[in-house]
């Protein structure tokens, strides 16, 4: 499984659980190393194994990338993926771009000094078409060391810039999001590890783990599903 920078042999399990009864309702195991490209595939299983048009998904940050997001988006699916702290502005203790407030009808951004930074060109980067925006103003500025070290505070936006805004203004409406996640997802996985003793899978190549998880994740939602509905209720609804 390709890691960053690195391989290690080893799997990467993706699963979906209903914040209901923490039932796995989808899952997946991939030699992909990283979660970035899994998010938008595993909310589609999971609203297909559910048989339901509305579906919110919650996600960690590793999940983060804005085109997943905006495939979410497009398939209907609402997203809550916090975004990746990467600023370095703000780990220097400068103003950081949520520190400057986008204007949609002018299409500027406004400065934490007031100015106002224009639109100056779009180029494309990794395969997205970004806007940057900067002030002239800049060189004047009396809190200039507050923002950047270079002559000017450049601001670049996405052109679905609106989309991970949405998504933002839904995290900040719902701060239980992450703690969610975290009683929600975790669960089955520390259930599982506690069974198979937090040891490596038994079995080798794709397919073989494939099935050997898929007989985890049926014991498991078993198990669960007598916890909640109890097993005369549970055979009653297998025989019907």
């Amino acid at each position: 499984m390709k890691t960053r920078g690195t391989g290690i042999v080893g799997y990467n399990v993706q699963t979906a659980v209903d914040t209901k009864h923490h039932l796995i309702v989808a899952h997946e195991v991939t030699k992909v190393g990283i979660d970035r490209d899994q998010l938008t595939s595993m909310a589609k299983r999971a609203r297909t194994a559910m048989a339901v048009q509305d579906l919110t998904v919650i996600a960690d940050r590793g999940y983060f990338k804005s085109e997943e997001i905006l495939a979410c988006h497009e398939a209907g699916i609402t997203a809550l993926v916090p975004k990746c702290k990467t600023s370095g502005a703000k780990a220097a203790g400068r103003f950081d771009k949520a520190d400057f407030i986008y204007d949609t009808n002018t299409n500027e951004y406004v400065c934490p000094a007031g100015q106002r930074l224009i639109w100056r060109f779009a180029r494309v980067e990794h395969g997205l078409k970004l806007s940057r925006y900067y002030s002239s103003h800049c060189q004047q500025c009396q809190i200039k060391t507050k923002c950047t070290p270079s002559p000017y505070r450049r601001v670049s936006r996405w052109e679905h810039e609106d989309v991970l805004e949405a998504m933002q203004t839904r995290l900040d409406n719902a701060p239980d999001s992450m703690r969610i996640r975290r009683q929600t997802v975790e669960h089955p996985f520390v259930a599982l590890k506690a069974w198979m003793g937090a040891t490596h899978f038994l079995t080798r190549q794709l397919k073989n783990v494939s099935t050997e998880m898929s007989l985890h994740v049926l014991a498991y939602n078993m198990k669960r599903v007598m916890n909640i509905m109890g097993t005369a209720a549970m055979m009653e609804a297998i025989r019907a």
